[in-house]
């Protein structure tokens, strides 16, 4: 059974960082791609950022391209989103999650992931 912990949720003002942590644990952590997930309150989940299993291949939504950065350790079975010039549109529960694929490749629909974080909270303030 895989576990997956996020960390590194907080308030902060407009233009400021954060960096959030998923600790995955449970199985062979590199066999699996990952992907950051939001949903802020009255909207639906959306995709943020997914890499690979082996942390080469990254992809972004369009709205957070050139702000956020997806990456991963597998020494350490972490995945990172390093967050900056954050917006007040941003503010929502982040979670991640994790999927095993034969290419080893994320995937944009929350439906294919099998594994799930428990989301942690992110403000942004105007």
């Amino acid at each position: 059974q895989v576990q997956l912990v996020e960390s590194g949720g907080g308030l902060v003002q407009a233009g400021g960082s954060l960096r959030l942590s998923c600790i995955v644990s449970g199985r062979t952590f590199s066999s699996y791609a990952a992907g950051w997930f939001r949903q802020a309150p009255g909207k639906e989940r959306e995709f943020v950022a997914g890499i690979s299993r082996s942390g080469v291949v990254t992809d972004y939504a369009d709205s957070v391209k050139g702000r956020f950065t997806i990456s991963r350790d597998n020494a350490k079975t972490t995945v990172y989103l390093q967050m900056n010039s954050l917006k007040p549109e941003d503010t929502a529960v982040y979670s991640c999650a994790a999927r095993s694929s034969v290419g080893g490749l994320w995937s944009f629909s929350a439906h294919e992931y099998g594994y799930w974080g428990q989301g942690t909270q992110v403000t942004v303030s105007s």
